[in-house]
């Protein structure tokens, strides 16, 4: 009788890393996201014509993603504030 196949482990996926994304966080301030951000809806609010209503959806996400990143700035000064106090 033939002996069955060994199964081999399915390895998982590997976490998605952002390293760009995760440095400037630790870097940036308000103003370092609202600078970034900026020539991109000026770009986008310039658009006329039939792509006008794709700037809009894109400027929508945008907006959410500056509205993220703000978040994840105000956490980080919150937690470095925090690990200061406990000092």
């Amino acid at each position: 009788m033939p002996t069955p196949p060994k199964q081999a482990a399915i390895p998982s996926p590997p976490e998605p890393m952002y390293p760009f994304i995760e440095g400037f966080i630790e870097r940036a301030s308000p103003q370092d996201i609202a600078q970034l951000f900026a020539p991109l809806k000026e770009g986008l609010a310039a658009l006329k014509g039939p792509k006008a209503e794709q700037s809009k959806k894109i400027s929508l996400a945008l907006t959410r993603t500056e509205e993220l990143l703000a978040h994840l700035v105000e956490v980080r000064e919150k937690l470095l504030t925090e690990s200061k106090g406990r000092k």
